[in-house]
């Protein structure tokens, strides 16, 4: 496993509160707006446009925490807007990972493979937290 990091859901003002956490902690921050994804965006609502789909702050090389908006159509839970994000290895691994912790719980994504080069998924344990895999793909040559 390379790593684990918190991603931080917010309720409209992720982009407000990654550009704080930006200045606080002296880090680079990438923002993707839902209106930014590619293929079939038939799912963004005008209300979703200008929301953030994926952010993440990075400092000297390294990523210190993700985030995004509730998706259009989820409802926001406050006091438990945070998932466990994996960052996997090997298909193998992140296969075992996602099997392990699925175990009793509930599959909210299936592993697939996404349009920014991952098998990825997502998924609440039988505890209640919310796990978020993540293998990048070999990039095409």
């Amino acid at each position: 496993m390379k790593q684990i990091l918190p991603f931080l859901h917010f309720n409209g003002n992720c982009r407000e509160a990654m550009e704080f956490y930006k200045q606080s902690l002296g880090a680079e921050l990438f923002l993707l707006p839902y209106s930014s994804a590619p293929g079939d965006q038939t799912w963004v609502t005008p209300e979703s446009h200008n929301l953030i789909m994926h952010s993440t702050l990075t400092h000297a090389g390294g990523q210190l925490l993700m985030a995004a908006d509730t998706m259009p159509g989820h409802t926001f839970q406050p006091g438990s807007n945070f998932s466990v994000c994996i960052e996997c290895e090997s298909r193998d691994e992140i296969e075992a990972f996602f099997a392990a912790l699925s175990a009793g719980g509930e599959v909210t994504m299936p592993l697939q493979e996404t349009f920014w080069n991952a098998h990825f998924g997502m998924l609440t344990d039988k505890f209640g937290t919310r796990w978020m895999l993540n293998f990048p793909l070999s990039k095409p040559a």
